[in-house]
């Protein structure tokens, strides 16, 4: 309950929602990612953090929780920490990550008996790894009711002209790929492309993998954040992706509820305006 308290309290407010195009399902614009911090193993002390930021999490209203199997055991151990409240609540996004039509259908079978989930909310094909393959067994399990909605995911810029590729020809749902304030090349092309064809957006990597944070560690936040109801830079620098309007919803991983309540912070109140984002992108550069 401690934990609950804590992130509606950081929140301060009803979490931005955002609606995937294609079927006009809102979502919050704050989710959560397990990459490295949901691979662990068995132990309490491994797993109560993460239960503990479960809970604050849908307490604070958020919803999508996105996991690979690539992760090593990220699936197993989200599908064993949600309970039955959260999985009513859960938009759970994973997705498929080899080769060849079997071991697709195994490895997302197995995604579905990890997550506890049926139908899954959203499978992507991850990396866009064996890309016509996964996505004909998408489309299949679509059609049957077996996944809701289908993707695909890039986490670097050179993936990007790919997936501008794939985005153009492919009827999807959501593509995923990495975007900050000092990573902005999706604002080009794949981001505007996205908003005409009508996939929502899922954004990875939004600290740099922590870089960010050591850009500005000992630097005082800027007056400016105050504009935006910003008390810390990952609030300010989440506000700066979830001001861009084709982003549907960012997935930062943390393993600490008083982190996380931070980043629920950065998706309520007031965003940038076109001026405030460059100020924001210069204030990090």
């Amino acid at each position: 309950m401690a934990a609950a308290s804590l992130a509606r309290a950081a929140a301060g407010g009803a979490l931005i929602t955002r609606r995937i195009p294609s079927s006009g399902e809102e979502l919050q614009i704050i989710g959560l990612g397990t990459s490295r911090t949901f691979e662990v193993g068995i132990r309490d002390s491994e797993r109560a953090p993460l239960k503990a930021v479960l809970e604050a999490f849908f307490a604070a209203g958020a919803r999508l929780i996105d996991t690979s199997p690539m992760y090593s055991t990220a699936e197993g151990v989200l599908g064993e920490l949600l309970t039955p409240a959260m999985h009513a609540r859960a938009f759970l996004a994973t997705k498929v990550w080899t080769r060849g039509k079997g071991e697709g259908l195994a490895q997302m079978t197995h995604s579905e008996d990890l997550l506890k989930a049926r139908p899954l909310d959203l499978i992507q094909v991850h990396n866009l790894l064996d890309l016509e393959t996964q996505l004909a067994t998408l489309r299949d399990w679509k059609a049957a009711g077996k996944v809701r909605y289908l993707g695909v995911t890039h986490y670097t810029v050179s993936g990007q002209a790919e997936l501008e590729r794939v985005v153009s020809r492919e009827r999807l749902d959501f593509v995923q790929l990495n975007y900050s304030p000092v990573t902005r090349q999706a604002e080009q092309r794949l981001l505007p492309l996205a908003a005409e064809r009508g996939v929502a957006v899922l954004v990875n990597r939004p600290f740099e993998d922590g870089e960010l944070f050591a850009r500005v560690r000992g630097k005082p936040l800027p007056d400016f954040a105050a504009e935006v109801d910003a008390t810390s830079w990952g609030q300010l620098i989440l506000k700066f992706i979830a001001s861009h309007p084709a982003v549907t919803c960012i997935i930062p991983a943390t393993a600490s509820v008083t982190h996380l309540a931070d980043d629920l912070a950065g998706g309520v109140g007031r965003l940038p305006d076109t001026p405030l984002r460059e100020r924001i992108a210069a204030a990090l550069a």
